[in-house]
């Protein structure tokens, strides 16, 4: 009795989410083709931006105009397109068959409008412009990609908000989980109507690159709190799968969640208060984001960390998911420490987001991971899968901390070349150990491209009985128990 008393107990505080009905299955391995297709586009472009800004090899790289629209596809790519397709998988996983039709429709009008943007500087698309949060190529070409997509994640959001699986009378740790998940979906909600009310309050009197920041930076602020939000869901369901006990129940995890949404409410109220071109707002949206940004975050990554040392010695040491869980949380730290370092407009502002954004995707690396096997396809094994997340991991630890470096002796933003006035060796140094990381990071993010590639190959397609008994039991589907018979 004491033992059935356990099971339950650890079921219920277990954060894990059931995969979806047989019809989502495969809405969900859309939306991770399109993430890993956004991820494979910029990671073309990643070479020729760190190497454009690397001490001596820049001089093979005099294309300035080329740096800046490389990095505008390379930044839409990664970012706003992988960090939402990821969220779309997340999305679908949570959602019944309900009205399946629009998520199918969600997904073909983001992947069009991703295509497009990417393809946009081969079709003639330029004028690059470094805006806040979603960097534009100043063509009808890419904005009507960026619309499409636009449109396509703002049916998906509809959609799941519609189909979204209850989170249960009972407070489970699936429960919790669920209620991350609708807590993104209302920062989506807020981030949506962020960017409709920034086009209608700006004046027309402000153009240019100006107007763009302005109408990017409400809405902008608000998808990065969905962003963490879906951080956190992903380090919980990794930290149980890997074994590590977080030692909070699921109610203290759905308070931590509500708090984490406390800031995205107060958005709106920065549209009232203040007009969309007013220093008022612009302060209110980067405090919020300053300040609020990591409520939830930093009490679950302290309490996971500290479980996850003294849970070493028990659990035979790192695996993949564990291993991208630590990288995540370790760079999402550093991130947010280089965050109060800022002063000015110099490189050490990207050396913040790169190390948040990176947390990020290391977090979804993780995810990707476990659930390839649960959509059906082959799980990744090896050592190599195991080192990866430390090698991406580590080479964006180098990266950050080299543009932080640099920051501190004044090298300015959103520059390559020349432009850099790298005049000292410090300048150079620091460079230098940017260029380095950048290059262990890209061959980091190659090698993850590979691993989940060869997983989902074709003909290593297998059913998913050849999953652990106890991952069968809490994800599998029925109808995947048994594989047909030969």
């Amino acid at each position: 009795m004491n033992i059935e008393s356990s099971r339950e107990s650890e079921d219920l505080n277990g954060f894990t989410l059931d995969m979806p009905e047989h019809k989502m299955l495969a809405v969900s391995t859309g939306w991770m083709l399109l993430a890993l297709g956004a991820l494979v586009g910029g990671g073309l472009l990643t070479l020729v931006i760190v190497l454009s800004r690397t001490p001596y090899i820049q001089d093979i790289f005099p294309w300035i105009n080329i740096f800046h629209t490389a990095l505008v596809v390379h930044v839409d790519l990664t970012v706003l397109v992988w960090f939402l397709a990821m969220a779309g998988v997340f999305w679908s996983i949570n959602s019944t068959a309900n009205r399946e039709q629009l998520h199918w429709l969600a997904l073909v009008l983001a992947a069009t409008g991703a295509v497009i943007m990417a393809l946009s500087p081969f079709l003639g698309a330029g004028s690059p412009m470094m805006t806040n949060y979603i960097p534009i190529l100043d063509d009808p070409i890419f904005f009507s990609g960026l619309v499409i997509f636009a449109l396509g994640f703002t049916i998906l959001v509809v959609h799941s908000l519609i189909s979204f699986r209850p989170i249960g009378r009972i407070i489970s740790g699936q429960g919790a989980l669920r209620f991350g998940l609708f807590s993104s979906l209302i920062a989506s909600l807020v981030a949506i109507g962020a960017f409709a009310a920034s086009y209608v309050g700006l004046p027309e009197t402000i153009t240019g690159q100006r107007y763009y920041e302005l109408l990017f930076w409400g809405g902008g602020h608000a998808l990065q709190f969905l962003h963490i939000q879906l951080m956190l869901v992903s380090w919980l369901w990794l930290a149980t799968v890997s074994g590590i006990n977080s030692r909070l129940t699921p109610r203290i995890i759905l308070f931590l969640f509500a708090i984490g949404l406390f800031p995205v409410l107060m958005i709106p109220l920065a549209y009232l208060n203040f007009t969309v071109d007013s220093p008022d707002h612009l302060q209110t949206m980067t405090w919020l984001m300053q300040y609020g940004g990591g409520l939830a975050a930093v009490p679950i990554s302290l309490v996971i960390l500290f479980n996850m040392v003294r849970s070493i010695g028990h659990t035979g040491g790192f695996g993949a998911e564990r291993s991208a869980l630590f990288s995540s949380m370790i760079l999402f730290g550093a991130g947010g420490l280089i965050g109060f370092m800022i002063n000015g407009s110099n490189v050490t502002v990207p050396a913040h987001y790169h190390g948040s954004i990176v947390a990020i995707t290391l977090a979804y690396m993780g995810v990707t991971y476990h659930i390839l096997p649960l959509l059906g396809f082959k799980r990744p094994v090896g050592r190599l899968v195991v080192a990866q997340p430390w090698l991406y991991g580590g080479g964006q630890l180098l990266h950050v901390i080299g543009l932080a470096w640099s920051g501190g002796y004044g090298v300015q933003r959103k520059t390559a070349g020349d432009a850099q006035v790298l005049d000292g060796i410090e300048k150079i140094a620091g460079m230098g150990l940017m260029g380095l990381g950048g290059l262990i990071s890209v061959i980091g993010g190659l090698v993850f491209l590979v691993i989940v590639f060869r997983s989902m190959w074709p003909r290593w397609r297998h059913r998913s009985n050849r999953l652990p008994r106890s991952d069968r039991a809490t994800f599998e589907l029925p109808e995947m128990r048994q594989p047909p018979k030969p």
